[in-house]
């Protein structure tokens, strides 16, 4: 991924107001994904604060993509952030396992519910996330569990734009300042299809398999019953739309368990199922 523009110094000022706004709260724990966003928040938290007074948790599921977590254990380790990890049971509850529209309500709701009295119980009472001011024009559901928790977002709070963290990641040397960005497991399915272990494991085999392919960028494996619908960054449809390219990506895709795969031409679109659906515009 090319660098993302950003003037800096404003991304200087950005970091300084965050510099901030975490002295003022002394100790903070963080839902920390190994995303983009939340590893920044969380490299920042340390070089602020120190290892002592941060707390990254993440919370391990079977919607949780393997590869994000090891990204996240990754990035705490080369900067020194300390991380718990919790298990959490969203699959266990039937509201979200039905996959209803507003999935990740039920989904951020469990989240918290688990991680907050954590925190609080090792004496962390700011408990932040990596919500930055581009999601909040998104559809999020997931927003309403954090408020009901008091969750903060310094990050939306302060402005930052999703080119902002890239660009001050990638000043600070956080490899996931390249990283695609990389929901849930279960955004990839339409709602209405019920959130199971074996769905979401299929797509989490066939991503995996395509980035094999050497495919990056972002990219998503839309789960439609026995039909994968692939999406590529449209920068790269060109070059695997070829019969060689083609026959390779339903090969790695079938291997995961489909029947059958088409890819499709608009390329990658995020929340893309959220326009099929009605629940945000096109």
């Amino acid at each position: 991924m090319q660098a993302p523009h950003a003037d800096a110094d404003t991304s200087v000022k950005a970091s300084t107001r965050l510099e901030e706004w975490l002295r003022a709260r002394g100790r903070v724990a963080i839902g920390f994904s190994g995303g983009v966003d939340s590893a920044y928040l969380a490299v920042e938290a340390v070089r602020t604060l120190g290892p002592i007074n941060v707390l990254a948790i993440i919370g391990r599921s079977a919607s949780y993509p393997a590869d994000q977590w090891a990204a996240a254990r990754s990035v705490a380790e080369a900067f020194g952030v300390p991380v718990l990890e919790l298990d959490t049971q969203e699959l266990d509850d039937p509201r979200y396992a039905a996959n209803p529209s507003n999935r990740c309500y039920f989904c951020k709701a469990e989240l918290w519910s688990k991680l907050v009295p954590e925190a609080h119980g090792r004496g962390f009472h700011t408990v932040i996330d990596g919500t930055n001011a581009d999601d909040l024009i998104d559809y999020r559901p997931g927003a309403q569990a954090a408020r009901e928790q008091s969750i903060e977002s310094p990050l939306a709070l302060l402005g930052f734009s999703k080119a902002e963290i890239r660009e001050r990641s990638r000043a600070l040397g956080i490899p996931t300042w390249a990283q695609p960005s990389s929901p849930c497991l279960s955004s990839r399915l339409p709602y209405g299809i019920a959130v199971t272990p074996e769905r979401l494991g299929m797509v989490e085999r066939a991503e995996r398999a395509l980035r094999e392919l050497g495919i990056g960028g972002d990219l998503r494996v839309r789960h439609h019953a026995d039909l994968a619908r692939v999406e590529l960054a449209p920068g790269l449809l060109a070059e695997w739309l070829t019969a060689d390219g083609m026959r390779s990506i339903a090969r790695a895709v079938r291997g995961a368990g489909f029947a059958r795969v088409t890819l499709d031409l608009r390329g990658f679109r995020s929340g893309s199922l959220n326009v099929l659906h009605g629940v945000s515009a096109a």
